[in-house]
Formats: structure tokens, C-alpha cells, sequence
């Protein structure tokens, strides 16, 4: 039997609420710590204690962190999905169970694997009887490192980490790692090929989950107020500012720089916001689509008022709990123009951890910049899940505050300025924040009834010039969001466009393009909206563009036709939802589905070759150079609803 060493994928099968999260984290760890590239994924739907859940963990030799849809190691503890788990090893896998559980194992294409995790935590003295249930999780941990040989070392590190360093629940998580280590020893014969061993690829990264990177990057960028409200997949970014906040903002005098609220609801938290960002505070909020669908009149009021907030969705499928909780992309089409009326959103798109932690800080100074709402669409496979990452870098830049006048600049105007003029041609007018002294300063805030200084007016001509007037500046934010980030191939004749996490399985698929169907395909990973020029420009290049996304209807898809009618014919949407971070199968499978394949030349009769292939060569030495775009982004190049 030949071995597979680093590159196979592992899913267990446990409960919700189980306390298998410790288990399945620390293996991840350890193999991190064995310089594997590694991602794990849980798949568990926001339900009740002691339903169905699983965490997947793929290690990939070649780097590969997208979700497989093949699983050649399952570990199952739970009656409840035991059959299923065991129908879903891959042939020739291995099959880990809880020997408790009594049912039937047909299959004899994979290898069984029977553990006696009760047995052995109910003989451990060190472990208290409440304990039992949770701690023989690591009974698997134990038998699992023994048989594809994890490094204990390494197990006890990721123990340490994630008890930080506190010695009592560390020796009793060892104790049983170690027992079923010992068990397995003796008792189970190898039957199947996968082993890991130690690489290098790991080394100077972290691992981090989205929501946490978001956190801490929204603390380096001065956030001051946090309004919140509990909901599945954005909670844990709340909670995370909660525990950076006293790190890394004391004063010497121990007073606070800043406040965190858990309001009784969303309308309340992004009220909450609002009101801080209008009066000068770095503000934000975070939640799910749910919870932004009820936020949606107050940030329409916020993108007229022209208040800078800072709105992170975490996305997910839809309202309710269970499935509607798994990870999406689905938000995009609601978040673009959010509001009554006609707005336009300025919406960023991260991609990766450290992209988390940048647009932490980037989106307050866009905010404050253009004055405006700023939605962050993050999605759960990034926002909870653990990803590798390089380390995380502070902002390069200073923070920008935008057109803000204090009480010298009212002076030097001797008080002749407008809030809702545009001075400048960008569409953007000028602000005080309360508490600014000078007499002038003070301004009455108005959603759309308003003119150039803020009076109350009913005029329609009024309203038409402040409503273009907000539209020049989405189309000023061109310059300030992030450019999309592009990935090129030489020879390639084909593209691939999308956002967000699908990222890591769409690097595969175009791997797979090329090893499997010998197809060369780029790939522009867009970062924002409202379009930069760059999106223009690479669309532009190719005669087959798909447009890959984790949803229904092909989202993204939708908004780049509207913005770019002429080029419609050539975007095809490959679309997919059904809870499931992406994976580079799915994605390979659309883009074959609808791939065409290039127009082959015409044969040329022998007796014209020569003069044809003179006319040939001279025509491609007339041809103009074909633009080639840039390997890292630049773009946008229009907005919401086609808008350029």
C-alpha cells in the first residue's frame, strides 16, 4: 500500500454542544505546528444542544485551504448521524467510531476502526465524572495521533495555547490523549495509507478566525463606540473587541477610550451607531443578514444624513436557525443599495484574514472620508472559521479623519460654510463635530428635505441637485476603496471573477483547470464596491468571464452586467448555495458546464500557406499590444444597479 502523507481530509462527526471544539481545534493546531498547511472548517448549523455537527480539517502538502468534498478520514461519536458518517468515507478511507455506539458496519472497502472512548475516561481517576463527556473527546485526539502520526509535542502545544498555559486542564486533556494513544498501540493494526510528517510551510504564520482579525484591526483604527446584538455568525466579532479593547487601548489613568454596548435589539445597536458616528465618534456595528435587514431603515437615514458608520455582515443563508445559519454570499444584491429611496453602498470585501484586519481600520477612514455607511461582507467560513495568515501589520498609513472644520478653520471662514455644499467638485461637503465652539458650527442634521446648509426645504429642484450631488461622491469613493487583486496566468484565455472566500477553492479549480482539461484561466478577486476601473479593464481582456459565488442567483454576476452592459455576453455565472464553504469541485464543474471552447482557424488550402501566413505575420506585427492587467488590483469602475 502506498502511503498518502499531507494530503487527505479528516471529518468528525459529533454533537452540538458536545464539547468536541477543544478536540477538533487542537489537532488542527498540532498539525499547524508540524508545518502543514492545514484549514478546518466547522460545519455546525445554530441550533440545540445535542443535534448534528461537524468539523472538517484538510491538510494539503501543495497549500490548498478550500473545503474538499471528499473525506478519506471520518471520525463519528454521534448515533445520530453514524450512518451517514460512515457512507461517507471515500473508498479505501478510514472509518474511526465510538465503539458505544451498536450499529451496523457493512462497508468492507475502508478500514474500521473501533475506539472505547467511555471506557477509558470512566478509568481515569483524574478525570471528575462531569468531566468525562467532554474530555474523552481528546480520547480520539489520542487515537487519531497515533495511527496518521500527529505530534504529541505539538498536541501539548496547542493545549497550552488554548487553555493558556493553565496546567490543570491541560494534564487532564493530556491524560486522556495519552490513554488513547497507549490504547491504539496496542490494540489497531494500520489498514489504510494516510500518514502526516512534519514540512515547513507554516513557518512565520498565525492562525486566526475572520471575526477575530476584524476585531483587532477595528481597534487599531481608533474604533471608539460598538453597538451590538447577538446573532449567529457575527457575535464572536463583538466578543472579540470586548476582549481586545483593555489590551490594547488602556490609558495611563486607566480610563476607557472607549465603549462597547449590547443593545436590546439591531434597531437599537446600529441607532446606537449612528447616533455615535454623527457625533465624531469612530463608530461601527456588526451582524448577519437578519439582523441587517432590521438596521436597514437607519443606515438609509445615515446615508442621508451623511453620517460615516461602519456596518459588518457576516454573511449567512437566511433567517432562522439551523441550516439558514451556514455560510453564504448572498447578502451582496440587499447590501448595495440598503435604504429607502435611491442610496448607494459602499461595500467591502475581504478575502482573507489579513484583509479582515486591514479593512478593520480602512473602512472607519472611508467612512469618515466620504461620509457615508461603510457595509464590511464578510461571510461564517471565514468570519469563524480558523484560516492561516501571515501576521497581521499595523496601519501604514494615518488615519483619515476626512472634511471635518474646527473652530480655527470657522474662523478663517468666518463662518460661511454649508454642510451639504460642495465646495470642492467631489460631492463631498464639510462637517463639525459636536462640541466644536465656534458659533457657526452648529447645523440641523436632516435625512433628504434639506438644502446646500442644511434648512429644512421641500424645493423638488433642491432635492434633485443634493441627490446628484450624492452620487458624485460614490463615484469620488473610486479612489478610496480597495482595488481588486488579480492572479495571471501566461496563455490564459479565459476568466475567472468573484469575492470573498471563495478565493482559496478557486486558486484549486484553476489548478485543476489546467492539470485535468489543460485550460489556463485568470482570476480577479474584486475588494469593493462601487467597481474601479481595473475591473473594466480585465473584463475587457477575455472572451469568457465566470463569475463565481456562493449563492442562488448569481449575485455578483447580476451588478457587474448592470455595470457593464456591453460585455454581458461574455459573463457566466457560476453560482452555487447550499450552506457549504466552497469547494474547488463545484467550482471546476461550472466553469466546464458552460466553458466554450475557443474557435479553431480555418484550414488553409496548401497552395495559399505562403501567402497567407505573410499576411498573418503581418497583421500581428500591426496589431496593437493587448493591454495586460496589473498582477495586484486596480479597479471599480461602476456601482449599484449598473451605475458606472
Amino acid at each position: 500500500m502506498n502511503k498518502v502523507i499531507n494530503d487527505f481530509s479528516i471529518i468528525v462527526g459529533t454533537k452540538n454542544g458536545s464539547g468536541s471544539s477543544t478536540a477538533n481545534n487542537t489537532i488542527l493546531r498540532a498539525i499547524f505546528k508540524m508545518g502543514i498547511p492545514v484549514s478546518g472548517k466547522n460545519l455546525f448549523p445554530s441550533n440545540i444542544q445535542g443535534l448534528p455537527t461537524w468539523y472538517t480539517i484538510r491538510a494539503s502538502k501543495d497549500g490548498y485551504l478550500g473545503r474538499r468534498e471528499t473525506n478519506e478520514i471520518v471520525i463519528a461519536i454521534n448515533p445520530d448521524s453514524f450512518m451517514r458518517d460512515l457512507e461517507s468515507v471515500a473508498p479505501g478511507g478510514a472509518f474511526y467510531y465510538a465503539d458505544n455506539i451498536k450499529l451496523p458496519i457493512s462497508r468492507t472497502d475502508i478500514a474500521i476502526y473501533p475506539m472505547p472512548i467511555k471506557e477509558l475516561t470512566k478509568n481515569d481517576p483524574n478525570i471528575p465524572a462531569d468531566y468525562r463527556d467532554l474530555v474523552g473527546n481528546m480520547v480520539y485526539v489520542g487515537v487519531l495521533a497515533q495511527m496518521i502520526g500527529i505530534d504529541v509535542e505539538k498536541i501539548q502545544a496547542a493545549l497550552d495555547f488554548h487553555f493558556k498555559g493553565k496546567q490543570k486542564p491541560i494534564g487532564m486533556n493530556m491524560g486522556a490523549v495519552h490513554a488513547g494513544i497507549e490504547w491504539a498501540k496496542a490494540n489497531l493494526e494500520k489498514k489504510d495509507p494516510y500518514y502526516l510528517e512534519h514540512m515547513d510551510k507554516t513557518e512565520g504564520m498565525i492562525m486566526a478566525d475572520g471575526n477575530t482579525a476584524a476585531a483587532i484591526g477595528s481597534v487599531f483604527g481608533g474604533a471608539q463606540f460598538v453597538a451590538w446584538y447577538p446573532i449567529t455568525p457575527a457575535t464572536s466579532l463583538a466578543e472579540a473587541m470586548n476582549d481586545y479593547f483593555p489590551m490594547l487601548r488602556k490609558r495611563e489613568d486607566g480610563k476607557h477610550t472607549y465603549a462597547v454596548v449590547q443593545a436590546e435589539d439591531e434597531l437599537a445597536a446600529i441607532g446606537m451607531a449612528v447616533g455615535a458616528g454623527w457625533s465624531g465618534l469612530r463608530s461601527m456595528t456588526s451582524t448577519s443578514g437578519p439582523g441587517l435587514s432590521l438596521m436597514t431603515e437607519f443606515v438609509g437615514l445615515a446615508y442621508y444624513a451623511e453620517i460615516p458608520v461602519v456596518i459588518w455582515d457576516i454573511q449567512r443563508i437566511g433567517p432562522s436557525t439551523g441550516l439558514p445559519t451556514r455560510t453564504s454570499q448572498a447578502d451582496l444584491s440587499f447590501v448595495v443599495g440598503m435604504g429607502h429611496g435611491d442610496s448607494d453602498s459602499i461595500v467591502l470585501m475581504p478575502g482573507d484574514m489579513n484583509e479582515c484586519f486591514e479593512f478593520g481600520w480602512r473602512s472607519f477612514d472611508i467612512a469618515e472620508r466620504i461620509q457615508t455607511p461603510v457595509i464590511v461582507l464578510s461571510d461564517l467560513d471565514m468570519g469563524m472559521n480558523q484560516w492561516m495568515s501571515k501576521p497581521f501589520e499595523y496601519p501604514t498609513a494615518p488615519m483619515d479623519r476626512g472634511k471635518v472644520l474646527f473652530e480655527k478653520d470657522l474662523e478663517e471662514l468666518k463662518g460661511n460654510w454649508g454642510r451639504y455644499l460642495d465646495k470642492d467638485g467631489d460631492g463631498i461637503a464639510y462637517r463639525t463635530f459636536p462640541g466644536n465652539k465656534h458659533p457657526m458650527s452648529s447645523y440641523f442634521t436632516r435625512g433628504t428635505g434639506h438644502d446646500e446648509y442644511a434648512k429644512y426645504t421641500e424645493d423638488g429642484g433642491m432635492f434633485h441637485r443634493n441627490m446628484m450631488r450624492l452620487k458624485k461622491k460614490f463615484v469620488t469613493a473610486k479612489q478610496y476603496v480597495p482595488k481588486p487583486v488579480t492572479f495571471l496566468t501566461p496563455g490564459a484565455k479565459i476568466a475567472i471573477l468573484a469575492y470573498g472566500s471563495t478565493e482559496s477553492a478557486i486558486i484549486e479549480a484553476r489548478d485543476l483547470l489546467v492539470s485535468q482539461h489543460g485550460i489556463k484561466a485568470d482570476f480577479m478577486r474584486v475588494r469593493a464596491v462601487p467597481f474601479t476601473s481595473e475591473v473594466d479593464e480585465f473584463i475587457r481582456n477575455y472572451d469568457q468571464v465566470f463569475v463565481v459565488e456562493m449563492n442562488r442567483d448569481g449575485q455578483l454576476h447580476q451588478l457587474i452586467s448592470l455595470a457593464y452592459p456591453d460585455q454581458v455576453s461574455k459573463l457566466k455565472s457560476v453560482a452555487f448555495g447550499d450552506g457549504m464553504p466552497a469547494s474547488a469541485k463545484w467550482i471546476l464543474e461550472g466553469i466546464l458546464s458552460q466553458y466554450t471552447e475557443p474557435a479553431k482557424a480555418s484550414p488553409v488550402k496548401k497552395v495559399a500557406v505562403k501567402k497567407a501566413v505573410v499576411k498573418k505575420a503581418a497583421a500581428k506585427k500591426a496589431a496593437p499590444k493587448k493591454k495586460t492587467p496589473a498582477k495586484t488590483a486596480k479597479t471599480t469602475k461602476s456601482g449599484k444597479k449598473g451605475a458606472k
